[in-house]
């Protein structure tokens, strides 16, 4: 179905909730295509195509809400739905915060490519060969990559569209496209790996030699890594694990988070406690970011809102309750995994916003530290209350500010806080990580991070 004809079916779907007793309601259609090819060895090892629509209804009575979903889109279908949304909130307890958002006078943006249709377009004989070039790219690279787990490519298209008894009406359609693989690099009995990925809206926008290129690379030059001394030292965070670093500080900003106190940021909206050097972001509007739409899971218009910047804890991420709770205004940060659940308030893209030192110049002004390429478990790693870490590492030796020999089996220790405050610059040079969500990151130079090795 068109986002035009989800937007009718979500109609539907708001009256059948108000025929059954519901004070106010909201719908979610959603219907969505993907495809996902997996390569080993040049032989396709598995094909999914895949569809679905459906309607997620969220019903109030008074402050009392109740959510349903089905797939059912006829109007007795619909009634159902509806009905159970409608039972469900007669049952539940009173929540004083709990309301259907408010319509804003803000216009939905309209956001250049959010849908390419090269997606639905390019057969999956393409798809395969795209797939295959990137692990032959991989295995190319050097001698000592001898396998490739698997390539993985995945496309996706979707439709989406809400309605609310509060006036809210709106639809969008978009697209993603991405890739990734595990290299591996043999010597004698020693194997070490590497990721590539990329991501973007269509095939056309993943490179495939640059994608097999850092997988065998990553792999290749992790060979005879060694554990280093312990210590105390700078550390370039490499954009991968920054944009991690950078997934978890905005999963703390959200404001459910804060208000739970399980945040190292409650309480501190407008405090000195990051590095000028370090700006981030959240943008719901960006249009290479992967998470961009005109309106969030609630139909409040998406935005751009810094939390970071100046030094200082600029803002936390709302959605309508959380806002309500904390009597501030939803920043369009409600999000929905699909219609089978609620909104709930999350990050949309995360920008590191870029610096002007190159990455070489990060190296340099390293001198003798490590360049961090991975880290294991930062989430699970992290106290989400005091924002200490402690989790694994591997990476590259920095001597006289250049890359040398490589390290694994060590961790890396600090406090989230301390940490944003110990920034000392942020490179220039930036991309899409799907790692800790959507984020653009750039590599990250720290001036002092404890490392526990040898």
């Amino acid at each position: 179905m068109s986002a035009a004809e989800l937007e009718r079916v979500a109609h539907r779907a708001v009256e059948a909730a108000a025929s059954c007793g519901a004070t106010d309601a909201e719908a979610w259609a959603e219907g969505s295509r993907s495809r996902e090819v997996r390569v080993r060895n040049g032989e396709v090892e598995s094909l999914t195509e895949a569809s679905g629509r459906g309607v997620g209804v969220r019903a109030w009575i008074g402050t009392r809400a109740g959510y349903a979903y089905g797939t059912d889109l006829s109007d007795a279908g619909l009634g159902e739905i509806a009905e159970a949304a409608v039972g469900a909130a007669r049952v539940a307890d009173e929540d004083e915060s709990s309301a259907a958002p408010d319509r804003t006078d803000d216009a939905a943006a309209a956001i250049a490519g959010l849908r390419d249709e090269a997606v639905e377009g390019t057969p999956t004989a393409e798809v395969i060969e795209l797939a295959r070039r990137i692990e032959q790219v991989a295995l190319g690279r050097d001698p000592s990559v001898s396998s490739v787990e698997e390539v993985v490519y995945v496309d996706e298209d979707t439709e989406a569209a809400i309605v609310t008894s509060r006036g809210v009406a709106g639809s969008f359609a978009s697209s993603a496209a991405y890739s990734f693989l595990q290299a591996l690099a043999r010597r004698d009995s020693e194997v070490q790996t590497g990721l590539g990925f990329g991501v973007g809206r269509s095939p056309g926008g993943l490179d495939a030699d640059q994608i097999g290129a850092e997988a065998g690379d990553d792999a290749a030059s992790m060979l005879g890594a060694t554990k280093p001394k312990s210590r105390t030292c700078p550390v370039v965070l490499s954009d991968r694990v920054a944009a991690s670093f950078a997934g978890f500080i905005g999963g703390a900003l959200c404001a459910d988070e804060v208000q739970r106190g399980r945040s190292p940021f409650a309480d501190r909206l407008g405090d000195e406690l990051a590095s000028p050097a370090l700006a981030i972001t959240d943008d719901g509007l960006d249009p290479g970011g992967l998470a961009s739409a005109p309106f969030d899971g609630e139909g409040t218009p998406r935005g751009r809102t810094p939390l970071v910047g100046h030094g200082k804890l600029l803002a936390y991420l709302h959605d309508s309750y959380t806002a309500r709770r904390g009597g501030a205004a939803s920043t369009g940060n409600a999000a929905r995994s699909s219609y089978r659940s609620p909104p709930s308030v999350a990050t949309s893209n995360l920008i590191v916003e870029p610096g002007e030192r190159s990455f070489e110049q990060l190296l340099s002004d390293a001198g003798d530290g490590i360049y961090i390429t991975e880290v294991a478990g930062l989430h699970s790693g992290v106290n989400p209350v005091t924002g200490r870490y402690s989790v694994g590492a591997s990476g590259r030796a920095i001597r006289g500010g250049e890359l040398a020999e490589p390290l694994r089996e060590f961790t890396i220790a600090g406090e989230l806080i301390g940490t944003l405050g110990a920034v000392l610059a942020v490179g220039s040079d930036s991309r899409w990580v799907p790692f800790g969500g959507s984020v653009r990151s750039s590599p990250i130079l720290v001036g002092e991070m404890a490392i526990g090795g040898s």
